[in-house]
């Protein structure tokens, strides 16, 4: 039986502008297992990415914890940190700001192994970044390239490269084929679930192409401005959908048929500001179903059936938040 790798508990991250605090992560607790993946989906400023680096204390959470394997990381000192990074890295979304243009593929590579001192001497250093370049799928001709002349795939196979080079357990995943071509797009994802089975890594896979997230991901859970509306394993979700959000982001899912086309789900209403919200359901401009009931307070994300969450009072929510 896989073990809870990941456990984030009830986790904040606020940032101070001059109009008050915007609430990017608002109360979200989940976990992750040994060896699995979890998807993180949702339209771009709804808090995935700063969840994602609030859980590597890439930012500083405003409240919550973070446990990894069973240590609460959101306590360590700033040594211990740097300790447990060997154990927990990232792989960036545009894979060409994340290199130095001025270092080779063989030096971006090489640069974790040098600040961690993994490698005794230059020459293991170079054995060990030819195993991470042809682990990754980077030709042995491209070792003293700089990122300008390679596609963006080759750039992302390095950050991959990086990733890897500390051998970690737990890598978040920030969109890291939404810069790329499509056919270039699926390479990099059976490269990341060979390297999960291969190496038995935990990922958290952030996106906003829904059609990808099921491709990779063994859960899903659905974020919208900050909170969690909807988590479930991948094919309940898309079996299944109960909240109205993730009905909406499921119809948008292009249908190569002109038979089997979906009904669109068209959201209307305004957006609410992520700026000190108001207690009620964050969804409720946006959503034809809304009452006064949503407008009275926030739903609480609640077990609909098991292992399928929801946070919506017109499908089981209570008030409260999880």
């Amino acid at each position: 039986m896989s073990q809870t790798l990941m456990d984030v508990r009830h986790l904040k991250k606020y940032f101070k502008s001059g109009k008050g605090f915007v609430h990017a992560v608002d109360d979200v607790s989940f976990t992750i297992e040994e060896g699995r993946t979890l998807g993180v989906v949702g339209e771009s400023g709804c808090g995935k990415s700063t969840l994602g680096r609030t859980v590597l204390r890439l930012e500083e959470a405003t409240d919550g914890s973070v446990l990894f394997a069973g240590e609460d990381i959101s306590r360590f000192s700033r040594q211990k940190m740097w300790e447990m990074r060997r154990s927990m890295q990232m792989i960036f979304q545009d894979p060409f700001s994340s290199l130095n243009p001025r270092m080779t593929v063989s030096e971006a590579i090489e640069d974790p192994l040098v600040l961690y001192k993994i490698c005794p001497d230059r020459a293991s250093r170079q054995k060990r970044i030819e195993e991470l370049m042809e682990t990754v799928g980077l030709a042995k001709r491209l070792y003293n390239t700089y990122p300008h002349e390679l596609d963006g795939g080759r750039r992302q196979r390095i950050g991959i490269a990086r990733a890897l080079a500390l051998n970690p357990k737990f890598i978040v995943c920030d969109e890291p084929v939404s810069a790329l071509d499509v056919s270039i797009q699926a390479q990099i994802l059976n490269l990341l679930q060979d390297l999960q089975k291969e190496l038995n890594l935990t990922y958290m896979f952030i996106t906003h192409d829904l059609s990808v997230v099921y491709h990779i991901s063994d859960e899903i859970m659905v974020m919208y401005l900050g909170q969690v509306v909807e988590k479930a394993p991948s094919e309940v979700l898309f079996s299944n959908p109960v909240h109205p959000y993730t009905k909406a982001l499921l119809s948008a899912i292009p249908v190569p048929s002109l038979h089997n086309r979906r009904q669109r789900v068209i959201m209307k209403g305004e957006i609410t500001s992520p700026i000190d919200p108001p207690a009620e359901c964050r969804f409720a401009k946006r959503c034809e179903f809304a009452t006064d009931r949503c407008r009275s307070g926030e739903p609480r994300l609640t077990e609909v059936e098991p292992g399928h969450f929801v946070s919506c009072f017109e499908f089981g929510g209570d008030f409260g938040t999880a």
